[in-house]
C-alpha cells in the first residue's frame, strides 16, 4: 500500500513539473502583460481548485495507463501474434484505434468547435441539432480513420514495409485532396490529425506496436514497434478531407 502511495505521489510530482511551464506562461501574461482582472465569475480559489483537479486527474490517468491499459495492450498484441490469428489481430487493431479516438477529449473539443464554425460558414444549418450531428459525424470519421491507420501500421509491422515510403505516400494523398476539398474543412482536417495523437490514443497504440514487434520473430521493437502514431496523424487528414468532399 505504501509503495503504491509513494508511486502515485511521484506521478503527482511529475504532473506538476509537466504543467509548470503552462502555469508560468498563463500567469506571466495575465499578471505582467494583460494586467486585467480575472473574468467575471472566476476568482483565485477557482483557479487553484481547477489546478488541483487537473493535477490529480492527470496523475490518476497516467497511473491507470501504466498499471492497466499499457501492459494489457502489449499482452493482447503478443497473444494475437503468437496465435497467428490475423483476422482477430486486425479487428483488435481497428477497435483499439477507433475506441481510443472516440474517447479522446481533444477530439471532442475540436469537433464541437468545428461544428460551430461550419454552421457560421453556412455549410450546415445553424441549429443545435445540426451542429451536434456534424460534431458526432466528424468524431466517427476521425475515429474510423485512426482505426484504419492502426491496421495499416500493423500490416507494416507484419510485412516489414519501409515506414518512410508509406508516410510520404499518405501525405501525397492528403495534399492532393487538399486541392479539391472545401476551404472550410481543410483546417479542420489538418487539426484532426493532431488531436488524435493525444493522451488516450498514443499510449494504447504505442503499446500495440511494441507488443506486436516484440512477439514477431525478426522484428525489432525499437525499429518496427514505433511508427503507428505517424499513421494515426496522417490518416485523419485524408478521411476528413474526403468527408468534406462527399459528406458536408
Amino acid at each position: 500500500m505504501k509503495t503504491m502511495l509513494f508511486s502515485f505521489l511521484r506521478t503527482v510530482r511529475d504532473s506538476l513539473r509537466d504543467l509548470a511551464p503552462v502555469i508560468l506562461v498563463i500567469g506571466f501574461f495575465q499578471l505582467v502583460v494583460i494586467r486585467q482582472p480575472l473574468p467575471e465569475g472566476i476568482d483565485l480559489l477557482d483557479l487553484v481548485t481547477g489546478l488541483i483537479y487537473v493535477v490529480v486527474g492527470l496523475s490518476l490517468f497516467i497511473k491507470g495507463l501504466q498499471i492497466g491499459l499499457f501492459p494489457i495492450g502489449e499482452n493482447l498484441a503478443r497473444e494475437f501474434a503468437n496465435k497467428g490469428s490475423m483476422l482477430w489481430l486486425f479487428a483488435f487493431a481497428f477497435a483499439l484505434g477507433f475506441g481510443s479516438t472516440v474517447a479522446e477529449p481533444a477530439l471532442i473539443a475540436v469537433a464541437n468547435k468545428a461544428a460551430e464554425v461550419v454552421a457560421e460558414g453556412g455549410l450546415i444549418e445553424h441549429t443545435v441539432a445540426a451542429q451536434e450531428q456534424f460534431a458526432f459525424t466528424l468524431r466517427m470519421v476521425v475515429a474510423a480513420s485512426v482505426g484504419t491507420a492502426v491496421c495499416v501500421g500493423v500490416l507494416r509491422i507484419l510485412t516489414g514495409w519501409p515506414l518512410h515510403y508509406m508516410i510520404i505516400g499518405g501525405y501525397v494523398i492528403a495534399l492532393t485532396l487538399t486541392m479539391f476539398a472545401p476551404e472550410e474543412i481543410i483546417g479542420i482536417a489538418y487539426d484532426s490529425g493532431g488531436v488524435t495523437t493525444s493522451t488516450i490514443t498514443v499510449p494504447l497504440v504505442t503499446a500495440l506496436g511494441v507488443g506486436l514487434a516484440t512477439a514477431i520473430k525478426g522484428r525489432n521493437p525499437m525499429l518496427d514497434g514505433f511508427g503507428l502514431i505517424a499513421f494515426a496523424s496522417v490518416m485523419p487528414i485524408i478521411f476528413v478531407l474526403a468527408f468534406g468532399l462527399i459528406g458536408v
